[in-house]
């Protein structure tokens, strides 16, 4: 489809890139409602694309392909909840190099928009806030509450020092106040102390908030420019933006061009000549624009959010957000219609795409070996001995600040059967066993279960997995995992618990791989358990994708890499596999499957990421 729009200007900004602008002085500035970049006119033709969402090896091609649609500018959060897993500790390297992050993007002729949050939002867990913070059961999160200031100081003074030299000697030309704080609101004090956080450590770039049209006008800080986000352009919604600060230059901070799917529910998708008419239609006003996602990425691990509305929804591993790239960073129609829009406007040749990278298709793996949970158990982990159930982040690990993610098993002795009442404190989900024997499953919707009688004492063990915490709207500080309360048999609280946790982290994996009890495979088994196999790759390692048709629900690891969550119920069918974190030579594939589980899984060059659905 061929777009047709007048525009009055060409934009060409060639000469305007950091690495040409190299300690400049200006910097973006606003001015009769237009951007200045270094006192020439400008405006943000933006993408957004998450470097922890992304194999590193990868991002310089993402990077290549937003130059190549016409982009300037890259835009992205900065996830505090990897930066500090364990409070005190920080991380910066390998995909966490935020300074080397940046520093591509310059190198490649890309101003950055940062958005340090410290809630970042964006699908995923808990909007990037440490779960440690919840520890402390008066937390009051994105509030001026001591405690969580004094976290979110802590943490800025590691994270500015990176960020503050990359302002007039880099590529920074704008930093975001937290994100989309109209939405939440509830301190009226709070967006000013983000704002003088920053300052105070060295951002001396434009600052700007970033809220839906509803929560734009509580959104505001004094000193930084409102932008607004949507993805239907309803009239009068740019012009709404005089109503909160007048003679201001218009931006688009997150024009959604696609949407995220949650577990049980479609793969939704956007239209493609409907988003592009929209970009156009916003640039016709004369608004700059950013597009989220230009490249979504995967939510590798079990770092993916969740909604909370009418009920619980966790997100999927995947984050293709039916976007300007793909999931692995191909090409969609939306790239190239994009790029015929861009080209127009600038008046000049854009960069030749990239090179598609080919996708492998490895074929059947034999997952030919096993081991239960319960003979890992006692190798393995030691249990934690508490008279009352402990949820997940109050548990006495990792330096005190209790367990973030996976899985936690609660242990306790039965007498007899009965009903067995969770009263709504299980998150999100557990699976219910009377020594190994399966019984059923609590979560948000069945609280209640009876247990089979029995002769003497037995063990009732409960599996719970926290599915991903909420990342959007006012129940933040209710996002508590594991056993949040008492759980009753026959109307009396359980008490006595060995509590056992399973965060899957790369020690543990490493340990499972030499412990002894794994065994072939019988023809039926029923998890949960570990099971594993081998790919072997003759040559250069390429992306794949994996099916894993025949089992139930569980994660998938390649080479101690977690590659998140897979669920039966769908929308989402294959896990991406990306090339770099293959080998060449053999390759060790272990999943954890909560219950029925398959003998082979196949790797295949094509995602499928389930029914699609249009977004309204």
């Amino acid at each position: 489809m061929l777009i047709c729009l007048s525009f009055s200007s060409r934009f060409n900004w060639s000469e305007l890139i950091p690495l040409q602008l190299w300690g400049r002085t200006l910097g973006l500035q606003t001015e009769n409602s237009q951007f200045l970049l270094e006192g020439m006119p400008f405006r943000i033709f933006g993408g957004s694309m998450h470097y922890f969402r992304v194999p590193r090896e990868y991002w310089e091609d993402r990077m290549l392909k937003m130059k190549a649609c016409g982009l300037n500018t890259l835009t992205t959060y900065v996830p505090w909840n990897l930066h500090e897993q364990e409070r005190g500790k920080f991380d910066f390297s390998r995909n966490l190099d935020l300074e080397a992050f940046l520093s591509l993007a310059a190198k490649n002729g890309l101003w950055v928009i940062l958005r340090p949050g410290p809630y970042i939002c964006s699908e995923w867990d808990l909007g990037g806030l440490p779960s440690w913070l919840l520890q402390d059961p008066e937390m009051q999160l994105r509030t001026t509450y001591k405690g969580f200031t004094e976290a979110v100081d802590a943490y800025f003074d590691h994270l500015m020092p990176i960020v503050v030299p990359l302002q007039a000697r880099g590529p920074i030309i704008a930093v975001q106040v937290e994100n989309e704080y109209g939405s939440y609101a509830k301190d009226p004090n709070y967006m000013t102390y983000v704002k003088m956080a920053l300052l105070n450590r060295g951002i001396v770039e434009l600052l700007m908030t970033s809220d839906n049209k509803n929560g734009l006008s509580f959104g505001l800080v004094e000193g930084a420019l409102a932008t607004v986000n949507f993805q239907k352009l309803e009239p009068g919604l740019l012009k709404y933006l005089d109503t909160v600060q007048r003679n201001q230059p218009k931006m688009v901070m997150e024009y959604w061009t696609g949407w995220f799917d949650n577990w049980g529910g479609p793969h939704y998708v956007f239209d493609a000549d409907e988003m592009v008419n929209t970009v156009g239609s916003i640039l016709k006003l004369g608004a700059s624009i950013n597009l989220y996602m230009f490249h979504g990425g995967t939510n590798f691990g079990f770092m993916n959010g969740a909604l909370e509305a009418d009920e619980y929804k966790s997100d999927v591993t995947s984050y293709d957000y039916d976007a300007v790239l793909t999931e692995a960073g191909d090409y969609t129609s939306k790239f190239f219609k994009l790029r015929q829009l861009f080209s127009m406007i600038i008046g000049q040749p854009l960069p030749l795409p990239p090179m598609i990278e080919s996708k492998a298709s490895y074929g059947a793996i034999l997952l030919h070996q096993y081991i239960s949970l319960w003979d890992v158990l006692p190798s393995l982990l030691q249990p934690i001995k508490s008279e009352l159930p402990i949820n997940m982040e109050n548990l006495h690990l990792n330096d005190s600040s209790g367990q973030s993610y996976g899985y936690v098993l609660y242990e306790t002795v039965i007498f007899g059967g009965g009903h067995l009442h969770s009263r709504d404190h299980v998150r999100d989900r557990a699976q219910v066993f009377v020594n190994t024997m399966y019984v059923g499953e609590l979560d948000y919707n069945t609280v209640e279960l009876s247990l089979p009688e029995g002769q003497g004492f037995r063990q009732l063990r409960l599996l719970v997995e926290n599915r991903g915490r909420v990342n959007y709207g006012l129940a933040l500080n209710e996002q508590r995992k594991g056993l949040i309360g008492d759980v009753f048999l026959n109307k009396t609280p359980l008490r006595n618990f060995k509590i056992y946790s399973l965060e899957m982290k790369p020690g543990f994996m490493k340990s499972l791989r030499h412990i002894a009890g794994w065994s072939a495979v019988p023809d039926y088994f029923v998890g949960p358990a570990f099971f594993r196999g081998r790919l072997w790759i003759e040559h250069q390692p390429q992306d794949t994708f994996l099916k894993l048709q025949g089992w139930e629900k569980g994660v998938v690891f390649v080479n101690g890499q977690n590659l998140g969550r897979y669920w039966k119920i769908g929308p989402q069918e294959t896990l991406y596999l990306p090339g770099p974190w293959l080998w060449k030579g053999s390759n060790e594939i272990v999943i954890f499957e909560e219950r029925t589980a398959g003998r082979i899984i196949q790797s295949v060059d094509i995602p499928y990421l389930g029914r699609t659905q249009y977004v309204d």
